[in-house]
């Protein structure tokens, strides 16, 4: 062979050795109790303390908490989920999460505890 096309073929393979190696978006590990496939809720900010609630299907009904995670799995039309929450004393919320590890928003902590009344699964955000 001719030292131009093994010039290449090094080029090639050194690149697809750098592709091979190059770390993927990694997921942040399960919550406790939060397997994937659902979204949970928790009584503490950072997906801490009591799970409140863990759902793997659309969920309506009333339960307060400090943190939420989208914990799905990639399925087109129905891997993020859109909250429905606000606070005891008034206001009302809708915001989208997509699914763990992201791009974009899949968990939030709340200072306060905040009232969810509506989870939905969906497609994009």
């Amino acid at each position: 062979m001719g030292k131009r096309v093994l010039g290449a073929l090094a080029a090639v393979a050194a690149i697809a050795g750098v592709l091979g190696t190059a770390p993927a978006a990694s997921a942040e590990p399960n919550p406790p109790g939060c397997d994937k496939g659902n979204f949970c809720i928790y009584s503490e900010m950072m997906e801490e303390g009591r799970l409140v609630l863990k759902s793997a299907g659309n969920w309506s009904g009333r339960v307060t908490g400090r943190s939420i995670f989208n914990n799905g799995t990639p399925f087109p039309g129905f891997d993020h989920i859109q909250v429905e929450w606000g606070w005891e004393d008034g206001g009302h919320f809708s915001e989208c999460f997509h699914f763990n590890p992201g791009p974009g928003e899949y968990s939030r902590s709340f200072g306060a505890n905040a009232v969810f009344t509506k989870v939905t699964w969906r497609g994009e955000c």
